[in-house]
């Protein structure tokens, strides 16, 4: 089972939610996709750490066999391709890496090399798999990372998305069994979270809802969920003893008896819900 957990903005406790979810699961896996800050393994203090690099392939031209025909220009959508001066040259902050200019290039002028755009970070907390994808400074896109580090999945595996609702966070979802919404009870975070459900009813996943920091109910987003049928799974007190444990890099469901009963309360539900 794969569980999914994002939210529409950065704060709203996405991480906090998923890696006391994994401490709690216990034999599972624990994938940290927000590849641009990754701040899962502050939390998990993962030992036995390897790195793995992540590449990405980018087309290498061979100036004595092109021809200049510009068959693989015409061909690439993404416009990563151009000619200029009697050459090709590539954009690698907007190539897919989908090897197609090598495929119709009539000559055999293009192959591919290898470029590293991350690594992943794999080791373990006790039974616990702990997996952090992290995207090199000044890279496009941390999809081709996000990528590797989902093929790390086990039987049980909660993700830890990128906040928002962008490719990135699609990417991370796509193969997810259910999806975990955390929120904000505020008027901000209810328009964000409004965001990342449509992707999720969009890609057809069935998803629930944990409303973090919550001081008192907040009924626009009460009333979302009732009309839309989407379970709210859990209630997360804004508490000063869990915001200290976060604070201190600590994990809540270890140090608080009532969040370690929260949280195996969550993991019954989205049994129940599956």
């Amino acid at each position: 089972m794969k569980i999914a957990c994002l939210s529409g903005k950065g704060g709203a406790g996405k991480t906090l939610v998923a890696v006391n979810l994994a401490a709690t699961a216990g034999n599972a896996t624990y994938i940290d996709c927000d590849v641009e800050e990754p701040n899962g393994r502050l939390f998990l203090k993962p030992e036995h750490t390897r790195e793995v690099v992540v590449h990405t392939k980018l087309p290498e031209f061979d100036a004595e066999k092109c021809n200049g025909c510009k068959q693989c220009v015409q061909f690439c959508r993404f416009h990563a391709l151009i000619y200029v001066k009697e050459k090709p040259m590539v954009f690698s902050e907007v190539c897919h890496s989908c090897g197609g200019c090598q495929i119709v290039c009539p000559e055999g002028a293009i192959t591919e090399k290898e470029k590293p755009i991350g690594t992943l970070e794999i080791g373990t907390r006790g039974t616990l798999k702990t997996v952090t994808g992290i995207l090199n400074p000044g890279e496009a896109s941390g999809v081709p990372v996000i990528r590797s580090a989902l093929k790390e999945a086990g039987e049980t595996t909660i993700i830890d998305c990128p906040p928002g609702s962008a490719c990135s966070v699609m990417e991370s979802i796509m193969d997810a069994d259910y999806c975990v919404i955390v929120a904000e009870p505020t008027m901000f975070g209810f328009h964000n979270f409004q965001m990342v459900y449509e992707l999720t009813a969009l890609l057809g996943k069935r998803c629930g809802v944990v409303i973090n920091k919550e001081e008192e109910r907040f009924e626009p987003l009460e009333i979302f969920c009732q009309e839309h049928e989407i379970p709210v799974l859990l209630h997360i007190p804004y508490e000063k003893e869990f915001a200290a444990l976060s604070a201190d890099g600590q994990l809540i469901c270890e140090k608080s008896e009532e969040a370690r009963e929260l949280f195996a309360g969550l993991l019954r539900e989205i049994g129940g819900a599956i």
